[in-house]
């Protein structure tokens, strides 16, 4: 059983690794013996958390604005110089907008689309050199994209192109998991209610709420995330792609 969930020895990067879910992923990777890249627009604060993650192993920050072509383009040649191939890709870094539809403008819409699903896509698109370098069928790399349950129910509040990319990008999972196969798979997790910096504003108006409605009565936690994640990254995880798991306490359950 240690064996069929071990993920030691393996490299990852984690999109957007310096905060709220892409965190707590990163530290049940580098917990698990996982040499670790993180990745977020604030170079500052990235360093700074590889700094503090660097004390349970190996954290490398790579700082990097995935909403960029460039961007996304630069960071798989700065990892591709450290690295001769990736086990893990983990597509986290993300954005959110919420506005009444009325005042929901053309930046609304760029912000939010350029980041979680243009950006999921470059990433990907510039790292297959490294991810098909040592992948086999028997032992394929790994992608997983962070999306969302809003990207499966209509969410409460007005975040049209928060849930219109989240959906986007549990489409282009299926789409990447058919055209990388049989060496890549490539599957996504759609969080539920974390509490995050994405999620501080909802949680604090509707925290109880939220856990209330929940089947399971609570929300989630780094646990709940960093598991998920290695399951899917081990072994045990193998036969899965195209899959989009909602990690949610069940509320996926009540659309």
């Amino acid at each position: 059983m240690q064996d069929l969930f071990n993920i030691s020895g393996k490299v990852a990067l984690i999109t957007g690794g310096s905060r709220g879910i892409g965190k707590m992923i990163a530290e049940g990777f580098i917990n698990a013996g996982v040499k670790t890249y993180i990745s977020s627009r604030k170079g500052d604060v990235c360093d700074q958390v590889a700094s503090e993650l660097s004390k349970l192993g190996t954290c490398i920050a790579i700082p990097a604005d995935l909403s960029r072509e460039d961007e996304c383009r630069r960071l798989a040649d700065e990892l591709s110089s450290r690295e001769d191939h990736l086990d893990i890709l983990v597509n986290n870094a993300g954005a959110t907008w919420g506005a009444p539809i009325e005042e929901f403008d053309e930046a609304a819409w760029e912000r939010v689309l350029a980041l979680n699903v243009k950006g999921v896509f470059h990433v990907t698109k510039f790292l297959l050199p490294l991810l098909k370098a040592r992948a086999t069928a028997d032992e394929p790399s790994r992608v997983i994209n962070i999306g969302s349950i809003d990207g499966i129910q209509v969410p409460m509040l007005e975040t049209y192109s928060y849930s219109a990319s989240k959906a986007a990008v549990h489409q282009l999972t299926r789409h990447l998991a058919r055209k990388l196969a049989p060496e890549i798979t490539v599957n996504a997790i759609a969080p539920g209610p974390f509490e995050s910096k994405m999620m501080a504003a909802t949680l604090q108006a509707f925290g109880d709420q939220i856990a209330a409605m929940a089947p399971l009565k609570r929300i989630g936690r780094p646990t709940d995330m960093a598991g998920t994640s290695i399951f899917l990254s081990s072994k045990a995880g193998s036969y899965l792609t195209g899959t989009v798991i909602p990690v949610d306490g069940g509320i996926a359950t009540l659309k």
